[in-house]
């Protein structure tokens, strides 16, 4: 076993022992074997000491080595060789050193493949590789017998590539598990906080897997996968009033949509940034992303949410002309998109439901408060069919078609639409629902005197406010989202 590491380990150490032996006359394999003794090193971390090398260096001389020679040409790094000589002692990111490795690095250290490895690394290599190991003489290889060793190598390495650490059955329970969290999340049975922990532990369960060893196309769809976890804790980091969190998820999603070259998750990420910067109050940047998205064709309802955002953030402008055609390409996209079905669906599909609660709140910001009314009853209409009513986008409704009342000069029908959000439990008042009621004060100016038809609203909305979701988290302990 490799002896502890002494604490007086240090460069000015190293030198200051490998220039006294040199000094002395001493080889630079008893330099190396000093180098084990005296600071615990490992064989290959020994001898680059022994000769004085950075890693950078002993990487230089490799790729400088095997660039002039017929056999494959080791481009390394700093990183590479830090792996390749704490292999096999680091099982958590394994980079064991090829024969190949082993053979350039023994010709650079004027050694043999042998002076390398210990017992803890011959225990550790593959069996074919022990078996080329034990029949290669004192000197590295050379001609005929160099030509037969990569030849063999490249088949052990072929043996290594067919292997994976994820396989189909795998990556379909990691569908299922990610489609489930997305549904689970608009389900009124649900707690938005723990399932904000459970995501990001599938989330940190599929990066663990994304480090190991898996085919291209299997490393595609864990990218693909772990972009909508992403695209999920930033709704949900947005929801819970973490706009800065929510952005820096939305970031980190869209570069797995880059890394997986996913069109329709692209615009998923795309739309969950535009909900990011809408609720931020950066109305136009929530503009440009709706727009970028529709440049990627994506398929399923992604589509249609899209120019419901688009709609809404023009609403919020005052552009009334322009909330109103995104409405209308929001009709179109349903049109088109027939029967194609979301990826993942939940919080990642618009429902009808969901395309009439945007209207009903674009109509009400460019004074149609008749047809918001409207479109909020057909999306109550709409949710009642459904199984699992969505309670986010049933909160919004109700509080659209109480402000179409109070705009219409009904504050009673007003509070009798806001009964059902208010009734929501504190931990599903989240931050968009909480700004909607603020938005519904302004409705409220109008009104005078005190009762249901004034002051007690307002006062329902401060409730609603301070006991919500992203107060209860913000004076939880240890509430960083992660």
């Amino acid at each position: 076993m490799t002896p502890s590491r002494p604490t007086k380990d240090s460069k000015a150490a190293r030198e200051a022992l490998r220039r006294r032996m040199a000094d002395l006359g001493c080889s630079v394999a008893a330099i190396a074997q000093e180098m084990r003794v005296t600071f615990g090193y490992r064989n290959r971390e020994a001898w680059r000491h022994a000769h004085g090398w950075s890693q950078q260096e002993l990487a230089d001389r490799i790729y400088e080595l095997t660039s002039q020679q017929p056999t494959e040409t080791i481009a390394a790094d700093t990183g590479a060789v830090s792996r390749w000589e704490r292999w096999p002692a680091e099982q958590s990111r394994p980079r064991r050193p090829t024969m190949t490795v082993l053979l350039a690095m023994a010709s650079v250290y004027q050694c043999t493949v042998e002076d390398l490895l210990d017992m803890e690394d011959r225990a550790a290599l593959p069996a074919g590789d022990l078996a080329l190991l034990n029949k290669m003489a004192a000197v590295a290889p050379t001609g005929p017998d160099l030509v037969r060793l990569a030849a063999d190598e490249s088949l052990t390495w072929a043996h290594w590539a067919e292997g994976t650490n994820v396989g189909d059955f795998s990556l379909a329970a990691l569908w299922q598990r990610t489609r489930s969290l997305a549904a689970r999340y608009l389900d009124p049975a649900s707690n938005p906080i723990e399932l904000f922990r459970r995501t990001r532990d599938l989330r940190t369960e599929v990066a663990k897997l994304l480090q190991g060893h898996q085919p291209p196309s299997q490393t595609r769809d864990l990218y693909v996968i772990i972009g909508y976890l992403h695209s999920l804790l930033a709704w949900m980091s947005s929801d819970l009033g973490h706009d800065a969190d929510a952005e820096t998820q939305g970031m980190t999603a869209w570069l797995c949509a880059e890394l997986a070259d996913d069109d329709t998750l692209r615009a998923w990420v795309l739309s969950v940034r535009s909900k990011t910067a809408f609720w931020n109050g950066r109305l136009r940047d929530a503009i440009q992303h709706t727009r970028h998205a529709a440049h990627y064709r994506p398929t399923g309802s992604v589509s249609v949410l899209l120019s419901c955002q688009q709609a809404d953030a023009w609403s919020q402008l005052g552009a009334h002309d322009e909330a109103m055609d995104a409405l209308a390409q929001a009709e179109r996209a349903r049109e088109r998109m027939g029967a194609e079905q979301d990826p993942v669906g939940g919080l990642f599909s618009c429902a009808l439901p969901r395309q009439e609660n945007y209207a009903a709140a674009v109509k009400l910001r460019i004074d149609r408060p008749h047809e918001a009314l409207a479109a909020a009853d057909r999306g109550l209409a709409l949710l009642g069919e459904q199984e699992i009513q969505a309670y986010g986008t049933l909160a919004q409704i109700h509080i659209s078609r109480a402000t179409a009342q109070l705009q219409i000069g009904e504050p009673e029908g007003a509070h009798e639409a806001l009964l059902p959000v208010f009734a929501l439990p504190p931990d599903q008042r989240l931050a968009p629902v909480a700004g909607r009621l603020t938005e519904l004060t302004g409705a409220l100016a109008p009104l005078r005197g005190g009762g249901r038809g004034g002051v007690g609203l307002r006062a329902a909305i401060e409730a609603f406010r301070v006991d919500s979701a992203p107060q209860r988290l913000a004076l939880s302990p240890g509430h960083g989202s992660g």
